[in-house]
């Protein structure tokens, strides 16, 4: 089993990591990735001109990689790669890159789904929109805490 888990405070390239985490594969047969992008406009429609996204990087880094280590305890996952971005975001830039690998797909499909759901409402971040009339903080929806749900639910 490997897991990485990284905070990054500049632009990463989705494609270099891919590449670098299917570069080392061991004969797995299922490879998962997801890339999360900011995006220009908020939930009420109005134009976001930076995501902020601030850490307190040793208590960020310890909640992303917990989320990792229940993943693989979880899911039948050989690897997985977390990169997440912290600092200013413009808009079109990834945000978080997440690659899974295991045997089979099923795995690898339900441990990404799985992370990224555990990332969006528990990774510890501080998160706000940059607009035109200010800034606003924000927080985790009503329907991301009903993805993360699911897993609860599949549990018991």
């Amino acid at each position: 089993m490997t897991s990485a888990v990284e905070l990054a405070e500049a632009a990463f390239d989705p494609a270099a990591l891919l590449a670098r985490f299917t570069d080392d594969l061991d004969g797995e047969g299922g490879v998962v990735s997801f890339t999360g992008y900011a995006r220009g406009a908020a939930k009420d429609g109005g134009a976001v001109q930076a995501l902020v996204l601030e850490s307190y990087r040793g208590v960020t880094l310890a909640s992303m990689r917990a989320i990792a280590a229940d993943a693989h305890a979880r899911f039948a996952i050989t690897r997985s790669l977390v990169v997440h971005r912290a600092g200013r975001i413009l808009p079109g830039e990834a945000i978080v890159f997440v690659a899974t690998a295991s045997a089979h797909r099923r795995a690898a499909f339900e441990a990404a789904d799985y992370l990224m759901d555990r990332l969006k409402t528990e990774a510890v971040f501080w998160k706000r929109e940059e607009g035109p009339d200010g800034h606003r903080w924000i927080e985790p929806t009503e329907a991301d805490q009903a993805d993360l749900s699911r897993w609860t639910a599949k549990q018991d």
